[in-house]
């Protein structure tokens, strides 16, 4: 398999990861009681941590879907190459990473590596588009 593929492979399961630590912490912080219920009308505020992990968990599924889209084109098309290797590798790392800063609530840090995160995507797509 390659270097791309893994990494898309991690990154799925890097996606349920993030959906069980947020859920895991909400429950913790609102109750075993909520957590089993159907969850209608009024929950309790989410503390500063649930929101983070929440948002950060968001961000990532909603960018996730282009770095899945992406990584499939250049292995269709043939265009895979150490470039997209490395973005695949850069992409990743930057995710984790950007998690963590967002986890602990550091603004400027956590801004910079989406913007690394993107651009990992754009070192895979570039073959694609320009190669």
């Amino acid at each position: 398999m390659s270097v791309e593929l893994t990494i898309l492979a991690i990154g799925c399961v890097f996606a349920v990861v993030q959906i069980f630590v947020a859920a895991e912490f909400e429950a913790g912080q609102r109750g075993f009681k909520w957590a089993v219920s159907s969850r209608e009308g009024d929950a309790p505020e989410w503390s500063p941590l649930v929101g983070r992990l929440k948002r950060a968990q968001a961000n990532y599924l909603e960018t996730f879907p282009v770095f899945v889209a992406a990584v499939l084109i250049v292995e269709v098309a043939g265009r895979t190459s150490g470039l997209t290797e490395a973005g695949a590798i850069v992409w990743l790392a930057a995710r984790v990473a950007f998690w963590i800063v967002y986890a602990i609530g550091i603004p400027v840090l956590r801004s910079l590596l989406f913007a690394v995160s993107i651009g990992g995507i754009g070192m895979v797509l570039w073959p694609a588009l320009f190669g």
